[in-house]
């Protein structure tokens, strides 16, 4: 019998999120350790250890307050209060550590001295800082340096040992400050003054900083060091958290997290207004957000929510935003976009029609773009298991020779969505299971006998393909029933995140729960689902994963749970993927791929963002940014039609479904229509 689980909508957003989230989230009860803090609606000293315990009771790996958890905490912590590395030195942090380490005993009696000691010192650093930069930027003649190179991974950063090696640090970052507002047209006099005038609110905000934000900053750092998608929410992250999971939110569409002081994109929402207008991608950089009529804010070192008011607004009004993209070279864009809500229409499933010769033969190929898996609470008005079957039926009768099912820029969705779909495909049996925090494994199955479409089938995957559409390729792999096209492998994210509400209006939990696998026993987590015909996009390098984020958990293995009747079915149009055909395929494709020009240019730019490690080029960005200026409005029309039409991978793609549908014909045979 099916074991059914709450629909979940996955997302790979790192751990601090925004309020475009559009997350459903298993709701389980609170732990008995989170049931009564005994405090009052105000985060306290006190109350941390007991919601670290609520943290630990349902957390699907980490159950005890070990040394490596506390060691990891305290390095989130000393992160969060010097996103940038400009705040502390070596040896202040080597102290710190020292500290922080009595502190989870300390905070038992109430005492969280050390961290209000921290919280101190980034007041008293962070007014030196806008000092040094007032005086550095003051001379009449100051210039920016086109020379420099900028580290943007702050990872990557060491910690500087004194004075003048923070200097060095800093006079980095006002150089590039200063060219971001000389890109947006503002004069020298005027970018430096609003540079500095930008310094003069970190250090406000960094002063009006109370006890309760150190607390709410240590408790976000002990969920970031269990997992990147564990999290506290705090009862106004709460609030923008609920508006997302409403779907009310008009704004661009976006999933933004904060990371080492940037703001980055961290998923495209589907329907969305950054989706429909193709503006942003994923790990973009926001640095600046503007309003119409108004000049643009700096928003390196803001405040997430800060940023997300900025960028939230009425419907039908632009926002313009300034961006870093990281390829072969950083480029600095600006794009407007205008404010709209989620779009049904533009999210919903589409069934497109694509022909291909191969020998003799003209095929006809349908392609079903997938963006995210849909409904609505009671899948009463529409869903994407429906949307699907209808889609199929209508490529059925248009005597589609292949199907092409395209997941390569979807993120998740809802669970059960996923198992149905599988059905459409396969026999009955289990599609994924979900093991929780007590190891109880939970086996969600395709109970239908109906194979609604039965021919050849590929599915084109990403990097950027997460979640339920993990769970959907894996298990058509594992049943040896699709052609895995696209990047080496699936973005990666393998758990379940459950939201657990704190009494006294203290904000919420969110924990990873459980963890996802596949009907084969392996789990999606880290290594996602990999690609049988390996054709590379933009996004295919290790940057786009959940092997990336910090803290990221392990993969697992579970017992097999495939049915047999689907791996041994006798179907007589269904014709299990078999390795030799994938080799052929493979073969085909790394032949075609080695003399195209677009595939050059796609594996030329993945080497370059390699070998630049994130190094940013001052240079390269000034260079971007006039050659940008000077384009034609001719020839932006041009770059906005090839964005709009469908890239090599996914030409690729259907030449290997064409192949697949071609390598089943005997010599001499008709295509026969499904």
């Amino acid at each position: 019998m099916q074991r059914k689980l709450p629909s979940l909508l996955s997302s790979p957003g790192k751990p601090c999120l925004s309020a475009a989230i559009l997350a459903l989230a298993i709701s389980v009860a609170p732990s008995p350790a989170s049931a009564a803090p005994g405090e009052g609606p105000e985060l306290t000293c006190r109350t941390i250890p007991r919601l670290i315990q609520s943290f630990l009771y349902n957390h699907v790996k980490s159950r005890a307050l070990d040394s490596e958890l506390k060691k990891r905490t305290i390095d989130e912590f000393i992160k969060r209060m010097d996103s940038s590395k400009t705040l502390f030195f070596a040896e202040e942090v080597k102290a710190f550590n020292k500290e922080l380490d009595g502190v989870f005993a300390s905070m038992e009696q109430g005492d969280c001295a050390v961290l209000e000691k921290i919280g101190a010192k980034t007041v008293e650093r962070s007014q030196e800082i806008e000092t040094y930069v007032k005086n550095f930027l003051e001379p009449a003649d100051y210039k920016v340096d086109e020379t420099v190179e900028l580290v943007l991974d702050v990872d990557k950063r060491e910690t500087p040992k004194n004075a003048p090696e923070r200097e060095r640090i800093l006079q980095k970052l006002v150089h590039f400050q200063i060219a971001n507002y000389l890109a947006s047209d503002e004069k020298m006099p005027e970018a430096k003054r609003l540079l500095a005038h930008r310094y003069e609110l970190i250090t406000k905000r960094v002063r009006e900083r109370t006890r309760t934000d150190l607390y709410e900053a240590f408790v976000s750092s002990f969920a970031a060091a269990l997992d990147p998608h564990s999290s506290y929410l705090s009862p106004d992250v709460l609030e923008d958290f609920n508006i997302g999971m409403k779907l009310s939110l008009e704004g661009i569409g976006v999933l933004l997290s904060s990371q080492d002081g940037y703001t980055v994109v961290e998923e495209i929402i589907p329907g969305g207004a950054t989706d429909r207008a193709k503006a942003l991608q994923p790990k973009d950089k926001i640095i600046s957000v503007q309003q119409k009529g108004e000049k643009p804010v700096d928003i390196i070192d803001m405040d997430l929510r800060e940023v997300v008011r900025m960028i939230r607004g009425r419907k039908g009004s632009p926002v313009i935003l300034s961006v870093l993209r990281a390829g072969g070279e950083t480029q600095r864009l600006t794009v407007t976009i205008v404010r709209d809500k989620v779009n049904l229409e533009d999210q919903a499933a589409k069934l497109t029609m694509e022909t291909r010769t191969v020998g003799n033969r003209k095929l006809k190929i349908g392609v079903i773009d997938l963006p995210s898996f849909y409904g609505d609470a009671t899948l009463r008005e529409r869903s994407s298991y429906a949307d699907l079957r209808r889609l199929i039926e209508q490529a059925k009768k248009q005597k589609v020779d292949g199907l092409m099912l395209d997941l390569s820029r979807n993120g998740g969705g809802l669970l059960d969505e996923a198992v149905r779909i599988s059905g459409l495909f396969i026999r009955k049996g289990g599609v994924v299971a979900v093991k929780n925090a007590k190891q109880k494994v939970d086996i969600l199955e395709d109970q239908s006998d109906e194979v609604l479409y039965n021919g050849p089938l590929v599915v084109l995957a990403s990097r950027l393909s997460a979640s339920a559409s993990e769970i959907l390729a894996g298990a058509l792999k594992d049943y040896r029933r699709a052609v895995i096209v696209g990047d080496d492998q699936t973005f990666g994210k393998g758990t379940v995140q459950a939201v657990i509400n704190l009494p006294l209006s203290l904000g919420a939990l969110k924990v990873t729960t459980s963890m996802f696998f596949l009907p084969g026993g392996e789990s999606t987590q880290r290594q996602g689902v990999k690609s049988d015909v390996i054709v590379p996009s933009a996004f295919s390098t290790d940057e786009f994963g959940e092997a990336s984020f910090p803290n990221a958990l392990p993969d697992q293995r579970i017992a097999p749970f495939a049915f047999e009747e689907n791996a041994s079915h006798s179907d007589p149009g269904w014709k299990l993927v078999r390795s030799d055909l994938v080799s052929r395929l493979s073969d085909k494709s790394t032949k075609r791929q080695a003399t195209n020009e677009e595939f050059k240019k796609v594996a030329e730019s993945l080497k370059k963002a390699k070998e630049s490690e994130g190094v940013m080029r001052l240079a390269d960005v000034l260079k971007e940014q006039a050659e940008s200026k000077k384009k034609t409005k001719a020839e932006k029309t041009r770059k906005q039609k090839e964005e709009e039409e469908r890239g090599p991978q996914y030409q690729e793609a259907i030449n290997i479904l064409a192949d697949f549908v071609y390598d089943g014909l005997a010599p001499g045979d008709e295509v026969s229509s499904i």
